[in-house]
């Protein structure tokens, strides 16, 4: 049987979120979430938001902050192209998630996604957030990847 892609309240997807992901706690908030289902399972979450850099659009910007799977075949690259299919239809001009620098982004290709940059890393916890800690966060580089939407904002050259 193929998978099927359905909505997800953010309680259902941080719950899959919180048994199944490596590094990263449940989010506090989302636009829209996304399940990947198997044979009546839910084996993918995928959790939709304003980008977490205060410095980019977020009304024409939507980020992936949380995908996750149990491990099914094809169940990320079904979810990262599923939400830019909806990103699109909301009138998002560009989808962006960022992944850990060791990964090697191969779901993500195959949903047509490009490498759009690099992060040098470092530590979220600085004196200028206020205080407000992060405990969750991978301090390494993390790499930045994209889908363009629109003619509106061009894609980079390869």
């Amino acid at each position: 049987m193929a998978l099927k892609v359905v909505p997800l309240t953010l309680k259902e997807a941080n719950k899959l979120v919180e048994s199944l992901h490596r590094h990263h706690f449940p989010v506090v908030g989302h636009r829209f979430s996304l399940g990947a289902v198997l044979d009546g399972t839910l084996v993918g979450a995928c959790v939709c938001g304003r980008p977490v850099s205060r410095m980019v659009n977020a009304t024409t910007v939507l980020e992936i902050t949380r995908l996750v799977t149990d491990g099914t075949k094809n169940a990320c690259s079904v979810l990262y192209a599923a939400a830019a299919r909806v990103a699109r239809e909301m009138g998002f001009q560009k989808i962006q998630t960022y992944i850990l620098d060791t990964e090697p982004g191969t779901s993500l290709i195959a949903s047509g996604w490009i490498l759009d940059g690099l992060t040098k890393g470092g530590n979220w916890n600085c004196a200028g957030r206020g205080g407000k800690r992060r405990e969750d966060q991978p301090m390494g580089k993390k790499q930045r990847w994209a889908k363009y939407l629109t003619k509106d904002i061009p894609e980079p050259p390869r």
